[in-house]
């Protein structure tokens, strides 16, 4: 009973491993078509995700730069004023919360020769400042006459 039991949770944590897999692997897909009557050319894109590391966020630019995998050379990621940062309950925080070297995944679209961000999901809680605690111990000695 027991056995059956780990073999089904076993399955199911696969295939949902193998989903995400499949799920973080899309790729933008752009199409465009030309009307032949009106001659009016549309183009259409499709939000991807990413996942991989911050590497640099700078608070006065419009990017951050963000590496898929160690071994990739990171990339701009230009984010604007309606991206979104959310930390991994789904809260949305400020862009203060970046870190460099912080997991996350990215949702972006291609614009141009620009990758622009939509959504940014941080997969760690953002730390705070870090903060050090002192503690001091008195000992009094008093003698009895």
């Amino acid at each position: 009973m027991k056995q059956i039991r780990l073999t089904k949770i076993l399955a199911a944590s696969f295939a949902c491993a193998a989903s995400l897999g499949i799920a973080l692997a899309q790729q933008t897909t752009t199409t465009t078509t030309t009307d032949p009557v009106t001659g009016t050319t549309t183009t259409q894109q499709t939000t991807t995700s990413s996942a991989g590391n911050i590497v640099t966020y700078t608070p006065d630019s419009d990017y951050f730069m963000f590496r898929t995998t160690s071994g990739a050379t990171p990339v701009r990621y230009y984010y604007t004023k309606d991206t979104t940062v959310v930390d991994p309950a789904g809260r949305v925080v400020s862009f203060s919360a970046i870190r460099p070297d912080m997991p996350a995944t990215v949702y972006y679209s291609t614009v141009g020769d620009r990758v622009v961000v939509r959504k940014v999901v941080l997969a760690q809680p953002a730390q705070p400042a870090a903060v050090i605690k002192r503690e001091e111990t008195t000992t009094t000695t008093t003698t009895r006459p």
